[in-house]
């Protein structure tokens, strides 16, 4: 194997170092504003992310200062912000509660391995088309989940454990309805309102910053100078520390064998659930800007930002929809914008993190019952209920495994029913037809100028295959050959150019019918093969086995050769 043209081999090509090509003093003000916005968009939304994933509200800031300015400085689109996101919340919590801290940096580290590899393997493109009623069944799955975990600081409840499972935890929450804090519900509900309807008055700063303040505020008054002391903030749970974290590799040292099978599936599901949500973030980005990123590049970003954060004590990150969104929205065009709000955000880390401990849990819980409703995409949800079945079954299986069970079962499974699903779609829009007096041509591809009907001579028989050849219609195959009666051929014709690509199993009943062929005295043609087929007939061998000359490239040579093994048959010894 040659490496002499490495772009063949390896898709990695940054927005950043073409953007900066034709760079000038207006784009990089633009870039300037939409980076400092977006900072303070990313803000409340990474504080929320990282207490709901089970972490400090500082490693969310973290996640989003590290991965984002990786993902701007490495990645394949122009406009991507990354950080932490909604989606990661139920997975990371899981991580955490079942194997630790320790656990989701390694997982999450694995994760990033994945992501890269998909890169260079240049899996970009098969990875953006994810069945989509997968997507949004996990998605509104997370949403409903984040919504749930977000009661007890919602209604400022009094537990002492939450239960990890979906029913479970609306129990305990029932059996703890007596403790519900008023306070905390008037809170939540204004932050909720206040999130709702301020962009209707203020347009450029996001509703959940606005929430925060106020909240914050409101509550700081109402416990120093009313004596209202029972709403819990984040420093009543959380010691928050306001410097840059050194790094700190001793959880390598674990990565053992053991570790990474425990961990394998979860850090599996990261980075798949990554790899679609960076590269639909990405799409729908190309969508309003006319631009458009390099999917592969993007994952191998994606992955050095998931391997690089959790050295600093980060979760995993991806690309964020509504965060992108912003930017675009406020006119950032380069990756110059994402890297600016990285920065913005690491000054809000060493110079104002010691503010949020004043933030009310119950104003998060509510910035993040925004954010869940946001996800849970409901009318896409309901339409696509009005799709054929399969669809259906796949959404609604995802979601109710999404929600019951965990997130890694419900994308395994869910890629496990739209594989199935779509084989037998396939399959149901093969065909296989048999032909022994004549072939219509008029509209033939392979037509002539004076062939509108191909009269086939006593003794040759036609199989037409249209479709895909693979292990999903090669039974089919086997069957309609067993259906046919009569009189046997003497040669029979597999007219395959409808066939676009043959797997293993295709090629291995091509064999068989060859054999069984040879041995009633049948002589085998090939018609039509394209040249991918030719080549896989000829490295397996089945070209010498069949003969070089049997396999032609249209059916009219095909008849040709038909005609003249027929004479031979007909010759005397």
């Amino acid at each position: 194997m040659t490496f002499s043209n490495p772009k063949s081999y390896f898709d990695f090509k940054p927005k950043l170092f073409t953007s900066l090509k034709n760079y000038s003093k207006e784009k990089f003000i633009s870039d300037l504003m939409a980076g400092v916005i977006v900072g303070i968009v990313a803000l409340p939304l990474a504080i929320a992310f990282g207490i709901a994933s089970g972490v400090s509200p500082e490693k969310g800031l973290i996640t989003a200062i590290i991965a984002g300015f990786i993902i701007s400085f490495l990645g394949g689109s122009s406009v991507q912000i990354g950080g932490p996101t909604g989606a990661f919340i139920v997975i990371v919590y899981g991580i955490i509660q079942q194997f630790g801290i320790e656990g989701l940096a390694i997982a999450t580290v694995i994760a990033g391995i994945m992501l890269i590899l998909m890169g260079v393997l240049k899996l970009g493109t098969i990875i953006k088309f994810m069945p989509y009623p997968i997507i949004v069944g996990f998605t509104s799955g997370i949403a409903l989940t984040i919504f749930t975990t977000q009661m007890k600081d919602l209604f400022g409840l009094t537990m002492t454990t939450i239960p990890a499972d979906f029913v479970s935890k609306w129990i305990a929450y029932g059996e703890a309805a007596s403790t519900v804090n008023i306070w905390s519900v008037i809170v939540g509900a204004l932050s909720i309102l206040i999130i709702i309807y301020s962009p209707k008055f203020i347009k450029k700063i996001p509703g959940s910053l606005i929430a925060i303040v106020v909240m914050t505020i409101a509550v700081y008054f109402l416990k120093n100078h009313f004596g209202i002391t029972n709403i819990k903030t984040i420093g009543d749970n959380f010691d928050i520390s306001s410097s840059f974290p050194a790094p700190d590799f001793l959880f390598f040292g674990k990565m053992n064998m053991e570790t990474i099978r425990l961990v394998l599936p979860s850090a599996f599901t990261i980075a798949m659930l990554g790899a679609i949500e960076s590269l639909l973030s990405a799409t729908v980005a190309d969508g309003v800007t006319g631009d458009k990123h390099n999917s592969n590049t993007e994952l191998i970003a994606q992955g050095v930002a998931n391997v690089v954060t959790p050295i600093f004590g980060g979760i995993p990150a991806t690309g964020a929809i509504a965060r992108t969104m912003t930017n675009i929205n406020n006119k950032g065009r380069t990756p110059i914008a994402g890297i600016i709000h990285a920065i913005v955000l690491l000054l809000i880390l060493l110079f104002l993190v010691p503010l949020a401990k004043h933030i009310p849990m119950a104003c998060l819980a509510g910035v993040l019952i925004i954010v869940s409703y946001n996800m849970s995409e409901w009318r896409t949800f309901r339409s696509i209920l009005k799709n054929p079945k399969s669809d259906v079954i796949v959404l609604l299986v995802t979601f109710f495994l999404t929600v019951i069970f965990d997130l890694t079962i419900a994308i395994e499974i869910g890629l496990l029913f739209a594989m199935l699903l779509f084989m037998r779609r396939v399959s149901e829009s093969s065909n296989i037809s048999v032909i022994t007096d004549e072939l219509n041509m008029e509209t033939d591809a392979e037509k002539t100028a004076d062939n509108d009907k191909l009269i086939l001579s006593k003794g040759i028989e036609v199989y037409e295959i249209d479709g895909p050849f693979f292990f999903g219609i090669a039974n089919k195959f086997d069957e309609s050959m067993k259906q046919i009666g009569g009189e046997k051929p003497k040669v029979r014709i597999i007219r395959m150019r409808k066939v676009p690509f043959m797997d293993s199993t295709g090629l291995r009943n091509l064999e068989s019918l060859y054999r069984l062929s040879t041995k009633e005295g049948i002589q085998l043609v090939l018609s039509g093969v394209n040249d991918k087929i030719k080549n896989m007939l000829n490295k397996s061998g089945f070209a010498d086995k069949i003969g070089k000359d049997n396999i032609c490239s249209n059916i009219n040579e095909a008849l040709v050769k038909a005609e003249k093994l027929l004479s031979l048959e007909s010759k005397p010894n």
